[in-house]
């Protein structure tokens, strides 16, 4: 009997002597905590996605970063559940108190992880811990509101109430996450609203009890925060472009989250670079140099390149090598982001430096998943340039497998060849030995080559093609930096490039994203 007071005293708020809730303010109340089910299982979720793909971001290997922080997350989780046996009485203010610290840890997760990233030495401990207490103090929250529902409902309509709330809460975050928060909002900003959704409850419950003045502390802690999160959203742009001038040792020009990757522009001087996700792709004064190996061993190859494909490449700095060439009649350029295709053919300062490659009438622009393009499509092109990222996780690296270069091989027409790009030989060099063996076991007759480009180090490339990879014909002569002797001389490898390929690159195994990213880690990136 004891227990089952003090229960009933928790769920209305009342203490001894204050008397039972008119049955209104009972089913009144019962509904807001209902709604709070809902609420925490929403907020709950959106934070542990967003700190996974915060961790993909800045750590790469989206899988990993996932995989480990949901099971932190839910081990965090049940270790708060079994926490809350210890919690006897006073449910309610124990729930109102876990929801303020629910809201303030998860509302600014989002900015401390981008804002500590460039400053500290090891990044996880921060990440796992802001997991471990987000996911202690959820853990939390649904014991205590079982505990407080008790004496509403029967068993049975209280499990199912609480568990129906819960999946819907799931479900909502799960479409507002991707839907909404990460290409409307930002992950900074999404954070802080979340935060708000927490925060709401809280304040909704301390004011709802107002005549408790046991909860007066309360109050006041639930409004601070309220301000806290309200103001950090309103300045979350500002407090986004903080954490990236850490990041980068350029000005930031220009940033923006697009659907699949955060945009960042710098510039000192004449120097503009390209950063996706934190990683460089470009620095305007040594990208001819990337290029002109990407684009013109291939092009050299080819007697008559009237038909060309650019898979990636979306800031139209390959195009703008293709398009120079009399003979080509149309390009086919795939990059999944449209964000970037938009940027590079609008900006004056990237359109001068592409030479308005977007505008030409022989360009076709499709924004698209380059596996699932590559595998409809039943065109044939002469030229294939592959100018993906890095594979620094699994959606980069299917298109670095074997079943993609299989669908690739169908789309190079008879005497046509192929350029990938291919990572850093010397830092990466059985990565780099995997694409050209994963080549190879889908068809392709292959051969490696390396360019320095001075903002990146020494960088790789692979030709392929359905027979013997030809010589190369004539280059342009208004090239800066290949000729013909140099071409000759990006073939011969150090020995300390050389390496064999421990496998091939599947769907199923990933291997070239796992191998890639030991070898770019003994390196300390």
């Amino acid at each position: 009997m004891a227990d089952t007071s003090a229960g009933t005293i928790d769920a209305t708020g009342h203490g001894p002597g204050q008397g039972a809730a008119a049955p209104a303010a009972q089913s009144d109340l019962s509904l807001i905590l209902l709604v709070s089910v809902f609420v925490v299982a929403t907020c709950g979720l959106v934070y542990e996605l967003l700190a996974g793909t915060i961790a993909s971001y800045l750590l790469g290997d989206s899988v990993t970063q996932f995989s480990t922080v949901i099971g932190t997350y839910l081990f965090a989780m049940g270790i708060g559940s079994w926490f809350s046996r210890y919690v006897r009485s006073n449910f309610l203010a124990w729930f109102i108190r876990v929801e303020i610290l629910v809201a303030l840890i998860g509302g600014v997760s989002g900015a401390a992880l981008f804002l500590l990233f460039p400053i500290v030495d090891d990044f996880r401990p921060i990440l796992y811990g802001i997991v471990l207490v987000i996911g202690f103090l959820v853990g939390l929250e649904i014991p205590l509101l079982m505990r407080i529902l008790k004496g509403r409902y029967n068993l049975g309509d209280l499990v199912s109430n609480v568990l129906t709330y819960d999946y819907i809460g799931a479900l909502a975050a799960s479409l507002l996450f991707p839907l909404v928060l990460v290409p409307f909002v930002g992950l900074i900003r999404g954070g802080f609203i979340i935060g708000l959704a927490n925060i709401f409850v809280a304040v909704l419950l301390v004011f709802r009890l107002r005549g408790d003045k046991s909860l007066l502390l309360d109050r006041f802690a639930a409004v601070a925060v309220a301000l806290v999160l309200f103001a950090g959203a309103l300045g979350a742009e500002r407090l986004q472009r903080l954490s990236e001038a850490q990041l980068y040792d350029d000005p930031l020009i220009y940033a923006k989250s697009s659907n699949y990757q955060r945009i960042a522009l710098t510039r000192r001087g004449d120097d503009l670079r390209l950063y996706l996700n934190g990683n460089l792709q470009f620095s305007s004064r040594d990208e001819y140099r990337y290029h002109e190996a990407l684009v013109w061993p291939a092009m050299g190859r080819v007697a008559n390149p009237r038909r060309v494909l650019i898979l990636g490449g979306g800031d139209g700095l390959a195009l703008r090598e293709v398009l120079t060439h009399e003979g080509v009649e149309n390009v086919t350029l795939v990059d999944l982001d449209p964000a970037i295709t938009e940027l590079f053919s609008s900006a004056p300062a990237l359109r001068r430096l592409n030479r308005d490659a977007f505008s030409d009438d022989r360009v076709r622009t499709i924004n698209a998943d380059a596996f699932t393009w590559v595998r409809d499509t039943d065109q044939q092109f002469d030229v294939v340039l592959v100018d993906f990222p890095d594979p620094t996780n699994y959606s980069i690296g299917k298109l670095y497998s074997l079943e993609f270069y299989k669908s690739m091989r169908k789309v190079v027409a008879p005497g046509g060849v192929v350029t990938i790009q291919s990572t850093a030989p010397l830092i990466a060099s059985q990565s780099f030995a995997m694409i050209s063996a994963t080549l190879e076991a889908a068809g392709f007759r292959t051969r490696s080559y390396h360019a320095y480009v001075p903002s990146f180090g020494d960088w790789g490339f692979t030709l392929a093609s359905k027979g013997p990879v030809g010589e190369l014909g004539t280059l342009p002569d208004d090239l800066r930096y290949l000729t013909p002797e140099e071409e000759l001389r990006m073939y011969s490898f150090a020995p300390d490039m050389l390496a064999d390929a421990p496998d091939i690159n599947r769907l199923e195994n990933q291997a070239l994203v796992r191998l890639f990213t030991e070898e770019w880690r003994r390196y300390g990136f």
